[in-house]
């Protein structure tokens, strides 16, 4: 029973978190909620059994895309302020 309310949980994270990412008009907490949506994501599918894809959407769904993400966000912040990065 746990693991099924564990499961609900975790669709319902998963669904707020991208719901989210997609509504909010800060660019940085769209880039925060975009990582934990990753993270949530890679739980999800380690919940599937498929432990490679887990990793792989870890390192590269939450942690390269996020970390390229906040560097854009970044040049965004620079360039309305007139800076050049």
């Amino acid at each position: 029973m746990s693991a099924i309310a564990f499961d609900v949980l975790l669709v319902t994270a998963l669904i707020w978190s991208a719901v989210r990412a997609l509504s909010v008009r800060n660019l940085f907490r769209a880039v925060i909620l975009f990582i934990v949506f990753g993270l949530l994501m890679a739980l999800a599918w380690v919940r599937l059994g498929a432990v490679d894809i887990a990793l792989a959407e870890a390192a590269i769904g939450a942690g390269l895309s996020g970390a390229l993400l906040f560097d854009t966000v970044g040049h965004i912040r620079a360039r309305k302020k007139g800076r050049s990065p």
